[in-house]
């Protein structure tokens, strides 16, 4: 079940998600201020910055959980400014918050069964075992319940929930929170990537400067809720000054 984008007329390569001059944030208060960004078909892009920058409430923000103050969210030629998470996730879009992305009293099937709540009941067998295909590990953990998953695990059921409705795009909160090394590198050369191959356009804001940039395409960063720089990853990468515009000031992004 792939919900169907219209996507405006031109190339194949027009963006599928796009965010215009967005703030956005609680109570009437501004924490993002005219955020642009957007994601093309099969690609990566990532949103950095420092803690506080805003990142999360962007996130929020494209997904109904945070109101759009100004500005637009188009899904293909759709306008989807302020939908709710239910309405965006029928029109193809999923979201990973960066905690409570899973249920953890239920077991690694129910989590994925109600992943599926779009789906009819007959079609939910059959998509939980493509979605296993792509997280085989998970197929090992069926009875077991979330909350006895390791990090690792309990990231890879999050994500496989969210595909339960194949979704067009994704949008990852900070995936490897918390994670170790090596299923860091699982998670994002991996999971994520493979995602991206297959033609999902993905979002991913991550506190891994480095490491989200070596599979980004391309990458925005953001300091105290605005844009401060935007390109292709291996470009900025090579900047002997990326470090002080990534933080706005003479500091590691390792």
């Amino acid at each position: 079940m792939s919900a169907e984008i219209r996507l405006p007329a031109g190339s194949g390569n027009d963006p599928v998600l796009r965010a215009e001059r967005i703030t956005a944030g609680y109570g009437g208060l501004p924490i993002v201020s005219e955020v642009s960004v957007d994601v093309r078909p099969g690609e990566i892009v990532a949103l950095l910055g420092p803690n506080g920058a805003g990142k999360s409430t962007f996130l929020k923000s494209l997904v109904g959980v945070v109101r759009v103050i100004s500005g637009n969210v188009f899904l293909g030629d759709e306008d989807i400014t302020n939908w709710s998470s239910e309405a965006l996730a029928k029109r193809g879009v999923g979201y990973v918050p960066q905690v409570g992305d899973v249920f953890d009293p239920l077991t690694v099937a129910e989590n994925l069964d109600i992943g599926g709540y779009l789906l009819s009941p007959s079609q939910i067998p059959a998509r939980i075992q493509e979605v296993c295909s792509m997280f085989p590990d998970l197929s090992t953990m069926m009875k077991r319940r979330a909350a006895k998953l390791s990090g690792g695990e309990r990231k890879m059921l999050a994500i496989a929930r969210v595909l339960m409705l194949d979704p067009s795009v994704l949008i990852l909160d900070e995936p490897t929170a918390n994670l170790a090394p090596k299923v860091i590198d699982l998670i994002l050369h991996t999971y994520v990537r493979r995602l991206a191959e297959s033609g999902k356009s993905i979002l991913l804001v991550e506190q891994r400067a480095h490491a989200a940039m070596e599979i980004a395409d391309r990458t925005t960063v953001m300091v105290s809720g605005r844009i401060r720089i935007s390109g292709e990853s291996a470009d900025l990468l090579a900047r002997a000054d990326f470090a002080e515009l990534f933080l706005g000031g003479t500091h590691s992004i390792a």
